[in-house]
Order: C-alpha cells, then structure tokens, then sequence
C-alpha cells in the first residue's frame, strides 16, 4: 500500500549518497524526482537507487530511466553490473526501499564471503 509517507521518504532521499561498508568500499546513492504522469512513469516519480564498488562502478541498481530489454515496462533492476536490467514490479515507495535493501545486503554477503 502507498501512502504520501512513503513518497516523501523515497523524495527526501534525493541526492543522498551514503557509505555502507567502509571496508569493502560500498555505498549507496539515491535519485528520486517528481515528473509529469506518463504511460512509462505512472506514479509521477523518476528514481534511481544504486549500489557503487570503491571505484565508482554500479554493481546494483533500481531504476526507472529506461525500458527493460525489449519489455513496455520502463521499472527494472539490474542484479549486478553486467545486467542490462530486469523488469521489476512496483507497488510502493515503501517496497521499492524494502527491495533494495534486500538485495544491497544480498551483494555485500556475497562479496564478504569472497
């Protein structure tokens, strides 16, 4: 479920850059803007979320800037930095966070464990 909380904290995080393993080097940087109603952006929000190994390169990211591969839909996410994206299914501000997170944890495990 949708509520204006949410939207206001997915907007509050625009512009927030945040380390979140000092020893591997990662961290997090967020884009989230209001933008005209479309066919592609229904919700009104423009939104980026991203994961950044120590040289800057995107290893994980949720977005909505473009189309997945050959799919209408333009909300994905790319697993890893090869990932040209995968289409993902928005519900919520709340649950895009949530599934972020998930996945952010999901990469630092999996690099620790190397």
């Amino acid at each position: 479920m949708t509520t204006e909380i949410g939207w206001d904290c997915l907007l509050s995080l625009d512009g927030v850059t945040m380390v979140v393993d000092e020893r591997l080097g990662f961290w997090v940087k967020f884009v989230a803007r209001v933008v005209p109603k479309s066919e592609a952006v229904p919700h009104g929000v423009n939104y980026s979320l991203t994961l950044h190994d120590r040289r800057g390169s995107r290893v994980l990211g949720f977005d909505n800037a473009h189309r997945a591969g050959k799919q209408e839909q333009f909300d994905h996410w790319h697993r890893s930095s090869s990932d040209l994206g995968r289409c993902y299914a928005y519900e919520s501000p709340e649950k895009l966070l949530a599934d972020f997170w998930l996945e952010v944890d999901r990469v630092l495990k999996e690099s620790s464990d190397d």
